[in-house]
């Protein structure tokens, strides 16, 4: 599937991109003259042109769809608030912050489980795979998957996809050209 990397001003984001991403994030899409953001529409979006990443069956799309939500609704949102603080260098113990990883513990615990013993959240790979993958990716970035081997696995298998390879290359080159070409 063809598609063009683009980058958006980090400060003094004006109308346009309001019309685009409505609260002045980033990724969206724009696919001819559709716009979508959010990066869980977004892919969903893309997926559609796949039944690989989207099934057509209603009960194989409908578990692709709750693994979607829930990488970005359950493991993200766990992992949200723990990043920051890794991101920001703060590792000061408080009660707080140990209820920030005790949530996000809890989080990867129960995906140790259901990724022990499978290659891919559904039956083949899917755009389920490319949510959870992209999360847990953020995680391990800070050796947050350490004692959790079959997700340590699971974003191994997934970032070695060509596809996810070509995509990351692309995108670090885009980058490396300042943000500039497509």
């Amino acid at each position: 599937m063809p598609y063009r990397v683009e980058s958006v001003p980090f400060e003094s984001r004006g109308a346009e991109h309001y019309r685009c991403q409505p609260f002045g994030q980033v990724p969206w899409i724009t696919d001819g003259d559709l716009t979508v953001f959010e990066s869980g529409a977004a892919l969903l979006h893309v997926a559609e042109r796949s039944e690989q990443l989207l099934p057509r069956d209603r009960r194989a799309r409908a578990d692709v769809a709750q693994w979607v939500f829930a990488a970005l609704n359950s493991v993200e949102a766990a992992s949200l608030p723990w990043f920051v603080l890794k991101f920001a260098g703060d590792g000061e113990e408080t009660a707080e912050r140990k209820a920030i990883a005790s949530f996000l513990t809890s989080r990867l615990t129960h995906m140790e489980d259901v990724l022990s013993g499978r290659d891919w959240l559904t039956p083949r790979f899917s755009a389920a795979d490319i949510a959870m993958a992209d999360v847990l990716r953020l995680i391990d970035r800070f050796d947050g998957l350490a004692s959790y081997p079959a997700c340590k696995a699971y974003v191994t298998r997934a970032v070695e996809r060509p596809a996810f390879r070509t995509a990351y290359e692309d995108q670090m080159a885009h980058f490396a050209r300042g943000g500039e070409g497509g």
